[in-house]
């Protein structure tokens, strides 16, 4: 399979599921301010609506297609609208999510299914409805976002962490089938750490209290250009910032430490002092209205600059080098059981 960026004719068009606010409101601007057409899918048609209005300033054309990414034959039909209007897809980003901040004792059936609908099944039916365009295309690039949550979970979080852990596994399986194929297109994995975007004030909360992300936190603008790079460059893997390394690191060097740190740490971390009111808006299993954009509530301390990405590059070399860790620490305690025991008092 060569390894091209996407070209002239199949790579200035690009869709960005949950477009309407947050990371992917993000993302279609930056997509819009590189020269790209952009079709902008998400639930709320308002707020879609205005979203496009202002990307059309940069000169591109922006097609804002109202659709819910959990119902398969309506992501199919704005995938066929997309090309139809705007022509064939270069780039296809699957960003959109939902979740519930909940402890699993609080969860019910109905909201862990639409959770995992929209955060799991969405990339799922984003990514089929764009692979087979780009296999008749012959070529394009597929962005799928996960999240530092997809290698160490967190509490009040079951239900978003599960359904990115699997993401990770579609979206790996996904990318032998395609080697096998021999096809031109690229599949990435963009996880991200904590965003500074609207969600927090919109997704579904059993706790009584307010959420927020756990520092440190990071402007949508961040994610949206690593997500840009990661479809313009190809990267197998891509991860954002040092504390989505640090998770994966943890996980791997001591995760019983990591449970029981987070069973101090992991309430506080995401939870505010400040009581949750009874009429907050919730946006699981329907859209809230109004004039959100890509930030949330806690732009005094999220980061625009200095953001590390790593790399499937460095990935290795940062997974191999906690291997030789683990190894280390292995071979010293076995020479310590077999050294001989010394003379007893």
């Amino acid at each position: 399979m060569t390894s091209r960026a996407p070209d002239e004719k199949t790579g200035r068009i690009v869709v960005v599921t949950g477009a309407g606010a947050g990371v992917g409101r993000a993302v279609a601007d930056e997509f819009a301010r590189a020269g790209y057409d952009v079709a902008m899918l998400s639930r709320e048609p308002d707020r879609l609506s205005r979203a496009a209005a202002q990307l059309r300033g940069y000169g591109v054309r922006v097609l804002a297609i109202p659709t819910d990414v959990a119902d398969a034959q309506a992501v199919e039909a704005a995938a066929a609208r997309v090309e139809n209007e705007l022509g064939p897809i270069g780039v296809w980003v699957n960003v959109a999510m939902a979740t519930v901040f909940a402890p699993v004792s609080a969860l019910c059936a109905r909201d862990v299914e639409r959770a995992t609908q929209v955060t799991y099944l969405g990339q799922v039916y984003g990514t089929m409805a764009a692979l087979s365009r780009m296999r008749r295309h012959h070529g394009g690039a597929i962005v799928n976002v996960g999240s530092a949550l997809a290698s160490r979970s967190v509490p009040l979080q079951a239900a978003y962490c599960g359904a990115k852990f699997a993401v990770r596994g579609f979206t790996d399986s996904l990318r032998s089938e395609i080697l096998h194929d021999g096809l031109d297109v690229h599949l990435s994995l963009v996880d991200l750490p904590a965003i500074n975007t609207p969600q927090f004030d919109w997704s579904a909360n059993r706790t009584g209290k307010r959420a927020r992300p756990v520092a440190p936190v990071y402007q949508p603008e961040v994610a949206a250009r690593a997500i840009r790079f990661a479809a313009e460059h190809r990267r197998r893997t891509l991860w954002l910032g040092w504390s989505t390394a640090r998770a994966i690191a943890a996980d791997l060097l001591a995760p019983g430490l990591v449970d029981r740190y987070l069973a101090r740490a992991g309430y506080c971390g995401q939870l505010t002092d400040e009581p949750r009111a009874n009429d907050a808006p919730d946006n699981l299993h329907a859209p809230v209205p109004g004039d959100f954009g890509a930030h949330g509530r806690f732009d005094n301390e999220a980061r625009s600059a200095g953001v590390p990405l790593f790399t499937e590059r460095h990935a290795r070399a940062f997974k191999g080098g906690v291997a030789l860790g683990l190894l280390g620490l292995f071979g010293m305690a076995l020479l310590g059981a077999l050294r001989p025991a010394g003379p007893r008092s």
